[in-house]
């Protein structure tokens, strides 16, 4: 999953850069709300991660032209907004929820509890209750950072086990190479290399067992499908 975050102190924001990425996730900083709706626009995110104290633009008149439209998203005006801040006095989190935030964390936060509400954030897209996940006899733990087979552990990278997240949240749908890129790989990914085909030929040939047949299935000129009875 990719997320933007958008915070000016770069202390903070370099931390948040290591923390959401060691837990496996794709990160882009925006140090302002210019930049911020710069990378909207560009960038098909699956979370905003936003500061309120910017030094143009305060974090709820953010929040409040993207629910309303008055700034273009290429993830759409339902994009997930987590409002970070130091304001942690009640009118100013009952106005960060008005204003259209999905969750509202307090600084100082631990970063288990940011993790833990951004999962429970992006289950909200999926459908999905548990930070488990599974399709046939693949698991999931987003939580854990563990994947199975059935009992056998799947020794994943960082990569592959983001493009297994995506693809095991939406089982038998197509997914273009494209779109995989936009969503598991940051703004420093090369769009021109073969970094998508190779990840997923490592991830699949990880899935499959001696004899099944293979979990993610190439469809020629369009992308890659879970199948949802992955075995």
């Amino acid at each position: 999953m990719r997320l933007l975050v958008v915070e000016d102190e770069e202390d903070l924001a370099g931390a948040l850069r290591v923390g959401l990425a060691r837990a496996g996730y794709a990160v882009d900083v925006a140090v302002d709300a210019a930049q911020a709706y710069d990378r909207l626009l560009v960038n098909e995110y699956d979370l905003m991660l936003l500061d309120v104290n910017l030094p143009d633009v305060d974090g709820f008149t953010v929040c409040r032209a993207i629910r309303r439209g008055e700034v273009a998203v290429a993830a759409g005006r339902d994009l997930r907004v987590l409002m970070l801040t130091a304001r942690g006095a009640l009118g100013d989190r009952v106005r960060g929820l008005d204003e259209g935030a999905d969750d509202y964390l307090v600084k100082p936060f631990a970063l288990a509890e940011l993790l833990a509400r951004v999962r429970a954030l992006l289950r909200r897209d999926t459908g999905g209750t548990s930070a488990v996940l599974t399709v046939g006899a693949l698991t999931l733990d987003t939580a854990r950072h563990e994947a199975h087979r059935g009992r056998q552990r799947l020794h994943l990278t960082p990569k592959e086990f983001g493009v297994l997240e995506y693809l095991m949240t939406r089982p038998g749908r197509v997914v273009s190479a494209e779109e995989l890129l936009e969503h598991v790989w940051d703004a420093n990914a090369d769009p021109f290399t073969q970094t998508v085909r190779v990840t997923v030929g490592t991830l699949r040939r990880k899935l499959t067992g001696d004899g099944a047949e293979p979990s993610i299935e190439t469809v020629v000129g369009r992308g890659y499908r879970l199948r949802e009875e992955a075995a």
